[in-house]
């Protein structure tokens, strides 16, 4: 006998106990039940189960539970009482949380406020217009919805999907083109296990667990600068790549859309040399100034893989992504995803399929593109009161606006913003470290993630990080950039 389970009658909660080891059965019980107790698994107070059901869950004498039990009211760790039962001691106290569970991060500084970038607000998930939709998804849903799942995904979805993407993006598709994926690491997980052979080009500036997903599937990147239209498309044919990871929309982070000429061009690019281009829309529909730039798929289908999400326009915690793939892709990635669906909830799909469909997702971005532009708005004006000789770019679309810094000042901000328990990014980490560029100084500020009673606290903290102007005077105004 080594491992089982037995009853806690009040709770009616399976309690685990190993029986294993040295010694009688009895000792082997007494030292399960005490290393329970002092874990805190079987709190003080904790009614255990009589003699006769613990020794039927266990498969043991009713004797040998009735000996350890009281064993164990002697040494102190139980006690009983006539019609009470028998319960563990009140001063049979657990251990201290820091010497019973070890913390995996034990130097995690405290925050206070969070304006990390390219995070959505999480308070206003559409709880109620979600339920709504997940009832009369599930109500509806077909048996086989239960079962076991299509790797493309649900049907449901990539049509809902393929009719809002051409109406609202201008993505032409078909459902049999779209994958579902759970969210956008895997997607690009997927797609650095069926790429040909050569290196992957990427923004200078990006996320580096971007590059780190192409190179853990043994795909070296190769970095293209990037200046206020973009990427530098020209660069292409010479780095050898034979796909390239682009942000069109809105240049992450640095801001600012690829200059039509660039769309045009990376087009050419993937023609002429038999390329592929990965368009990251994961902002695509957060756009505030004017009317948002359609996806460059629509200009070649066969040569341009559309990959988007549900983290920014609902919620990370969905884990919901899509790619809109060429005919000739799809087989791969389907084969690369596996036979069977194990990565996205069935119900989250459907439910998302339904939401898209009955117009609820419409409204909701709606709604969000009126919140964020308040609060980018809120942003850029505590900057132009408290702090007017910082810079402000890449607030015409997107969750975040980067505020450029005098040289050497990143760093000491970033300690600054710690010291006050105030999480965010500063741009040295986006930079791919083979850039040619030069190195640019400045945070990356998310304006979607504090709730809506913290963010002025927040802008509060991150005013008192930022460095003074060269002079030791605040005069002058703020710049706000609105690429």
């Amino acid at each position: 006998m080594a491992e089982t389970w037995a009853n806690v009658p009040e709770s009616g909660a399976d309690l685990h106990l190993d029986l294993s080891g040295e010694g009688s059965l009895r000792g082997r019980l007494m030292r399960a039940l005490r290393e329970a107790i002092r874990s805190g698994r079987l709190a003080p107070g904790t009614r255990l189960p009589p003699h006769r059901s613990l020794a039927h869950d266990l498969g043991i004498a009713r004797n040998t539970v009735a000996n350890a039990y009281a064993e164990l009211v002697e040494e102190g760790w139980l006690y009983a009482r006539q019609g009470s039962g028998t319960r563990v001691a009140r001063r049979a106290t657990p251990l201290p949380l820091d010497r019973a569970r070890p913390s995996l991060h034990p130097h995690r500084p405290r925050v206070a406020h969070s304006l990390m970038p390219s995070s959505p607000d999480a308070a206003a998930f559409p709880r109620s217009a979600w339920l709504t939709s997940t009832r009369r998804a599930v109500a509806a849903a077909p048996n086989d919805a239960f079962g076991v799942g299509d790797p493309r995904g649900r049907a449901e979805l990539r049509e809902a999907l393929a009719e809002y993407l051409a109406r609202a993006r201008g993505v032409r598709t078909e459902p049999d083109r779209i994958v579902v994926c759970s969210g956008f690491a895997h997607a690009l997980q997927l797609l650095g296990g069926v790429l040909t052979a050569g290196p992957v080009a990427v923004e200078s500036y990006g996320l580096d667990f971007h590059r780190e997903l192409f190179e853990g599937a043994g795909r070296r990147t190769v970095p293209l600068s990037v200046d206020s239209h973009g990427a530098r498309i020209d660069e292409l044919p010479g780095t050898g790549a034979r796909a390239v990871l682009l942000t069109p929309a809105h240049q992450f982070p640095t801001g600012g859309p690829l200059h039509p000429e660039r769309r045009a061009a990376v087009v050419d690019w993937a023609r002429s040399h038999g390329g592929l281009v990965l368009e990251d829309d994961y902002d695509g529909e957060f756009r505030y100034d004017r009317q948002p730039v359609g996806a460059v798929q629509g200009l070649d289908p066969d040569r341009i893989v559309y990959l988007g999400s549900a983290s920014k326009s609902l919620s990370p915690a969905l884990r919901l992504g899509w790619m809109v793939l060429p005919p000739w892709l799809v087989d791969e990635i389907v084969a690369a995803k596996g036979p069977r669906e194990i990565w996205s909830s069935a119900i989250d799909q459907l439910a998302l399929a339904d939401f898209i469909a009955c117009g609820a997702y419409d409204r909701h971005l709606r709604r969000m593109r009126r919140h964020y532009r308040r609060r980018r708005d809120q942003l850029v004006g505590t900057l132009a009161e408290r702090a007017p000789h910082i810079q402000v770019s890449g607030i015409a679309a997107g969750l975040h606006a980067v505020l450029e810094l005098p040289e050497d000042t990143e760093a000491e901000a970033l300690r600054a913003a710690r010291r006050r328990g105030l999480a965010l990014d500063g741009l040295g980490p986006y930079r791919h470290p083979d850039s040619a560029m030069p190195r640019r100084e400045g945070l990356v500020i998310g304006y979607g993630t504090p709730p809506d009673h913290a963010f002025a606290a927040a802008l509060e903290a991150l005013c008192l990080t930022l460095p003074d102007p060269p002079g030791g005077g605040r005069s002058g105004a703020a710049r706000p950039d609105g690429t």
